[in-house]
């Protein structure tokens, strides 16, 4: 990285911190603090969710697959698209139909306080985890780029490049800064600039790597044999479906994505937003795997797990590299933010006012959830700077526990439409998949303690499908017993009666919500910084002028577009 990479990084890293602590003027309540007060624009809620979805993940694993397997590394990607529209369409504005502030809230009057426990300590375990481990391997990525001088004190002596304690602390620390102080506004603006930031980086990525090979003709005739199958022997039509699946559950009840569909003002605008995040994911991985799938062709010996990086590298000017990587902090910092604020959230409301200090004032519970965000993310950085000392073991739960994200989800799923299930449903469906799990992935797997001369052949087709066996334990079990336990019970749940009650206390109130223009304006200014960028580089590089200013030009006339929109709505509003 040339020293304009790291302003441009800088000035990015700044400017999120920034916006952060500016959108600390709009928490003046829990509501505000954890739901946005109802007043996200449906696009800004589905455009956080599809950058919720992003890790460091998305560029070293699914790049690896799509620089090895080609477009079926899309066609898996694309499944994540039609889980999405299916949620907008069948789930989505179920969750701001009840009026709740946080998932949970839907939990406890659906299941009961003791499945909120659950589900609360539950997945905190697998998302701090999952996140910390997310936090390592992007911090192992970037300081991979970010050479800095001996004298440095955030330089490692023994690699030259930034200190991977340093890049955790640093970038981990930003996170829970600006989620800290904004809350899920901050959380949601955050994501909306990350979103334009990781575009606007990839989308400059693709022209100059086509021109590397030698155009889009080269590549598709340099590309390997098959490259360019829908399906391959790992990953079949079976697989894809049950992707679709496992999807729809995490999509339309992990309790990230449903606060997206909570902050926004109305049932309609939930929808629109898991439309919106489903057509960006029906459209975009095509333009963000293609880089490592062209890299492929340019240098077939690479590590899959570098080519992303590899393939930035030897294209990318002067000032971009730094851009992408923003554009990878970004991937990692959304989904870091989204589940530091929904657990703040769930800690501050469920457990700190419910169970401690019912008569709680509105600020005092914004100061609790500021105190609970920056404790998630105190345990968040400390599990990412112990990943190298856990012996594997960070592997083991994310294991586990994803095995549950079926099981645990489900339920919830359930809980939305069916009368008749209640916790009962909850303790059956996690026993049995965890059981089976433990099983089958565990006992079973390499070196488990259940595999003998007798059980060894049914070992072998476990590991050599366990692809197959996730979905059945994590999609086909869950499913069966649900649907089994609907049918068999006959009466109607006291959960099902209790959000009933709640529904009918929303509609009474009557309460309306209108959308800010608040992140317009803010997207209109980011967008305007960032063509000014566009031309600032151009100085620094000796070739790629006019693709630096024509990239800049658009940015400046899409930004004239907004403010020309958000005064044509302002102008509407008054009258």
């Amino acid at each position: 990285m040339h020293s304009i990479d790291y302003f441009v990084l800088s000035v990015y890293l700044i400017g999120i911190f920034l916006v952060g602590l500016f959108l600390s003027f709009k928490n003046k309540s829990s509501e505000d603090m954890f739901a946005a007060g109802g007043e996200s624009p449906w696009w800004t809620s589905g455009l956080s969710a599809f950058m919720t979805m992003f890790s460091a993940g998305t560029f070293v694993v699914w790049g690896g697959i799509a620089y090895q397997h080609g477009l079926v590394a899309v066609i898996i990607n694309l499944c994540y698209g039609v889980a999405a529209l299916l949620v907008g369409f069948f789930v989505a504005g179920h969750w701001k139909r009840m009026g709740v502030k946080t998932p949970a809230q839907f939990i406890e009057l659906r299941f009961g306080a003791s499945a909120v426990q659950f589900y609360t300590w539950a997945m905190m375990v697998f998302r701090i985890v999952g996140v910390a481990v997310s936090l390592y391997s992007l911090s192992i990525v970037l300081v991979a780029m970010m050479p800095l001088d001996a004298g440095n004190p955030l330089c490692d002596p023994s690699t030259g490049n930034l200190s991977l304690v340093w890049a955790i602390i640093i970038f981990g620390g930003i996170v829970v800064i600006y989620t800290m102080a904004g809350g899920l506004w901050a959380v949601l603006m955050t994501d909306v600039l990350q979103f334009i930031v990781l575009n606007l980086a990839v989308i400059f990525i693709v022209p100059l790597a086509f021109a590397s090979t030698g155009g889009v003709g080269a590549f598709l005739e340099k590309a390997p044999e098959g490259f360019f199958a829908l399906t391959s022997n790992k990953y079949t039509v079976f697989f894809l479906v049950g992707w679709v699946l496992i999807h729809f559950f995490m999509i339309g009840a992990e309790w990230a994505f449903a606060q997206r569909f909570i902050c926004v003002s109305s049932e309609k605008e939930a929808k629109k937003s898991a439309y919106l995040f489903g057509g960006l994911y029906l459209l975009s991985p095509m333009l963000w795997l293609l880089p490592p799938m062209i890299y492929r062709t340019i240098n077939p010996d690479a590590d899959p797990q570098e080519a992303y990086i590899l393939a930035c590298r030897a294209v990318l000017p002067a000032g971009m590299v730094g851009l992408m990587v923003a554009a990878m902090f970004s991937a990692t910092a959304s989904m870091v933010s989204s589940q530091l604020n929904v657990f703040a959230g769930v800690l501050t409301d469920e457990i700190y006012r419910r169970l401690l200090k019912p008569e709680a004032s509105e600020r005092h519970l914004v100061q609790m959830g500021r105190v609970f965000t920056i404790l998630l993310g105190a345990v968040l950085i400390g599990v990412s700077l112990l990943i190298p000392y856990l012996g594997g073991a960070e592997k083991v739960v994310v294991a586990i526990t994803s095995l549950m994200v079926g099981p645990l989800l489900a339920p919830t799923i359930w809980g939305l439409f069916s009368k008749r299930v209640g916790i009962r449903a909850i303790w059956t469906t996690v026993a049995i998949s965890f059981v089976l799990g433990l099983v089958l992935k565990i006992g079973l797997g390499a070196n488990g303690m259940l595999v003998s001369e007798s059980t060894q052949a049914l070992a072998d087709w476990l590991q050599a499908n366990g692809t197959t066996v996730d979905l059945i334990i994590g999609v086909v079990i869950p499913v069966s017993i649900l649907t089994v336990m609907h049918f068999w019970r006959g009466e109607t749940a006291a959960g099902w009666k209790r959000v009933e009650q709640q529904v009918n206390e929303v509609i009474a109130a009557g309460k309306v919500t209108e959308a800010s223009s608040l992140p317009a304006i803010i997207v209109g200014g980011c967008l305007l910084l960032c063509g000014l960028l566009m031309f600032g580089l151009i100085p620094f590089n000796d070739e790629g002028h006019l693709i630096l200013a024509v990239f800049g030009a658009v940015l400046v006339l899409i930004t004239c577009l907004i403010f020309f929109f958000i005064r044509i709505q302002q102008k509407r509003n008054l009258t």
